[in-house]
């Protein structure tokens, strides 16, 4: 082709662009609204929030829809991103804002028809109290975003009920990691994944939850049996990442229709997902049972629309996700593509095959029912009552209480299925006698009450192990369809060996195992350290001084470790080009480290803190800890040659009842309780306090909250930050 030809081809395309551009550029702003007219009316909502010394905010609503509401508003006050993301996530349209990167998932979202499930079943599913706690949740979100357009213009209001609840329903399978057991069948059945199947595993895969982060979590408790004092003791130290829609809020919810608990939520929870009140605390921890399957579909060999099913054709239903794509800017496309289901659930077109997934958590809107239960429970009976309604679909759950009860479940809504197949593979999509419709009852799945050691732990391991002693479920005891899982974490190893080695247990070492940071000999890092320890000598003399210091490594990871940075330099990086051949992997993976460190640091005796750094804002704080043990920490390496801290240990309570019932609480947040607000006071406040591993007391009853109190305020009361209105009302300001 001639240059004339590129030049007249290169005017034609910018014009067509141009054109495109006028046309698309119209329809493209953030959508204009009448704000004024979605602020409630003035008393609709009954609320005060208390802001304690450390922005935490504490909500006191007659009812229990006050609370919520309150909830909300205070919520979008220290993170409004986050908050404007889940919603938008929820309604499918994540893209419209994040742009490309999240438009696959947008389509996910209208695979799984949370919207259309949410709109459907919304007022036949759900009881009128969690409807009420949904509504006036969306409408604290819409109260915000109303006097504060700024900060969320992407939001469309009103938020409503139905919004909250798809937002629940499309993350709750991510936390049982629906998609890598989907992956893993179809590997098994040694099915290969199309491009087509591909974009949907990797939308799944990088979901804006998790991101592909690995969400574990550390839960243990002891019983007065077990304590040096005679107290029970919970950790609520579930891991999730530290910035996201995942992110743990730390908030105390009362209302005077019994609800009182202080914990943690995510953006576009209305309830508490982990914490205690004053008689009873609990912990989540991820488990990854087998709550998903995949079929494949037997098509018409006359029509790709149809797939046998008990021996007649049937066409597939199908729909088309509409979605907005931000490109830049202010430049907004719309993007449409097929949908498709068939009875089983989601159907995927691979090539000229197809195949259909059924997951536990497909079209049912009533997940939070349970956890509303949980948050209102004041005891044992209370909160076996809510965790036999199964309408939670995953998590390992452990509970502790001020009458020395301690408990464990491997919770999960498992699915009854025919012995007739093989549920590790992918199913035939042609008979209905491989498509479950009922579940197991609670009472099935593993679970541990009062132990005779007066220990329990969950540590993201299979449950075959949740104590010292007796009173450990058998595996020969659950049906292998259920797929729960086998493997042993580090951290539920040294759970064990800690708390369940120490029989009289004081509340000083109940804290100091908290921060244990010791890989042990048979973790991967430890099977690593032996392999490396035994190889053949090397002649290069940096990698024989890498190997002294790791000769009198404890392959515990504190701060002033250097064997503790070539092991985790060694883990994170591959294998480095150019190492002797002749070396195994081990040593190769020694080889990287060392030629790492000395390219970045100019030295391989590099203490730990020097490498492991919590970042934030002006902050840049050395830590100790790493993936993978109790003083949980996962590393990502950055361009300047240091790993930061992204997830693992975050927010956490400590909650202990004394021997004579009463409560004692600490907490902390790895930053502060504002996540997005970078002008706020608690932005980071509590970084320093969880970097040198202190805690400060959770404030739990209203006398101490008052004690310590920043501000007073109903929701909508100003527009402000309540730290400015906080400084001026200190300031004698008559400004409120």
């Amino acid at each position: 082709m001639s240059l004339k030809n590129n030049a007249v081809q290169s005017s034609l395309q910018f014009a067509g662009w141009v054109c495109f551009l006028i046309v698309t550029l119209s329809g493209c702003q953030p959508p204009k609204q009448d704000y004024a007219s979605f602020l409630p009316a003035p008393g609709k909502y009954d609320v005060r929030i208390l802001r304690d010394t450390w922005g935490v905010p504490h909500i006191y609503g007659k009812s229990d829809a006050d609370a919520a509401y309150g909830l909300a508003y205070a919520y979008c006050e220290d993170d409004w991103t986050n908050m404007e993301d889940a919603i938008l996530t929820a309604r499918g349209e994540l893209a419209s804002k994040g742009g490309r990167e999240w438009v696959k998932f947008d389509y996910i979202t209208n695979w799984f028809k949370v919207g259309a499930f949410a709109r459907e079943r919304y007022d036949t599913q759900l009881s009128p109290e969690l409807r009420a706690v949904a509504e006036a949740y969306a409408e604290g979100i819409t109260h915000f975003a109303a006097l504060h357009p700024d900060k969320m213009p992407f939001l469309r209001l009103p938020v409503t009920g139905r919004d909250v609840i798809a937002g629940v329903m499309l993350k709750a399978p991510f936390f049982y990691e629906l998609q890598r057991t989907l992956a893993a069948m179809m590997e098994k059945s040694g099915v290969k994944i199309s491009k087509e199947g591909m974009v949907v595993f990797e939308a799944m895969r990088n979901n804006p939850f998790s991101r592909d982060l690995p969400i574990g979590s550390n839960s243990w408790a002891v019983g007065p049996a077990r304590s040096e004092d005679g107290a029970t003791r919970l950790a609520v130290n579930s891991h999730m990442p530290w910035d996201g829609q995942l992110t743990w809020y730390e908030a105390h919810v009362h209302s005077e229709e019994g609800w009182d608990i202080i914990g943690a939520t995510f953006p576009g929870g209305p309830l508490i997902f982990k914490g205690h009140n004053a008689n009873m605390g609990w912990c989540h921890t991820i488990n990854r049972p087998g709550l998903a399957d995949i079929y494949e579909l037997k098509l018409n060999p006359d029509d790709p629309n149809q797939y046998e099913y008990d021996g007649e054709w049937r066409t597939l239903e199908r729909g088309e996700a509409k979605m907005r794509v931000r490109l830049w800017g202010n430049l907004v496309v719309p993007v449409s593509r097929e949908l498709l289901w068939s009875v089983h659930g989601p159907v995927m077109r691979q090539g000229d095959k197809a195949f259909a997934l059924r997951f536990v958590g497909y079209g049912e809107v009533n997940v939070l029912e349970q956890w509303r239960m949980m948050n209102k429970a004041q005891n044992l009976n209370d909160f076996m009552a809510a965790m036999n309604m199964r309408t939670m679909l995953s998590f390992n759950t452990l509970y502790a209480d001020r009458e020395g009860n301690i408990f464990y479940a491997y919770a999960a809504k498992f699915p009854k299925r025919s012995p007739e197949f093989d549920w590790t593979r992918a199913l035939p999509g042609n008979t209905s006698k491989a498509v479950w419709t009922e579940f197991h009852p609670f009472s099935d799945v593993p679970q541990v009450l009062n132990p005779p050691s007066a220990f329990l732990q969950t540590c993201n391991s299979a449950p075959f192990r949740a104590t010292v002693g007796e009173g450990n479920p058998s595996p020969d005891q659950f049906s292998p369809s259920m797929r729960i899982e086998t493997q042993y974490t580090n951290r539920s190893l040294r759970a064990l060996a800690l708390y369940g080695g120490d029989e009289s247990i004081s509340r000083e070492e109940f804290y100091a195992y908290k921060y244990d940071k010791t890989y042990g000999p048979e973790s991967r890092v430890g099977r690593w350290l032996r392999e490396v320890l035994q190889s053949e000598r090397p002649e290069d003399p940096d990698l024989r001084a890498a190997l002294e210091i790791l000769k009198g490594w404890d392959r515990v990871c504190n701060r002033d470790s250097a064997g503790a940075t070539l092991a985790m330099l060694a883990m994170e990086l591959p294998p480095v080009a150019g190492a002797p051949e002749a070396h195994p992997e081990p040593m190769r993976r020694l080889h990287g480290a060392v030629k790492y460190l000395l390219e970045k640091h100019h030295r391989i005796d590099v203490p730990w803190e020097d490498m492991l750094r919590l970042r934030r804002g002006n902050l840049d704080l050395g830590l100790g800890g790493c993936p993978d043990c109790l003083r949980a920490i996962d590393i990502k390496l950055q361009d300047d040659g240091r790993f930061i801290a992204i997830n693992g240990d975050c927010f956490f309570q400590m909650v202990e009842w004394a021997a004579d019932g009463t409560l004692r609480s600490e907490s902390i947040h790895q930053y502060g309780a504002a996540a997005s607000d970078r002008e706020s006071p608690h932005y980071a406040d509590q970084a320093p306090l969880f970097a040198s591993e202190q805690m400060r007391p959770t404030l739990y009853y209203e006398k101490d909250i008052r004690a310590n109190l920043a501000l007073e305020y109903r929701p909508g009361e100003f527009v402000e930050p309540w730290y400015r209105v906080e400084k001026q009302v200190q300031a004698g300001s008559p400004s409120m």
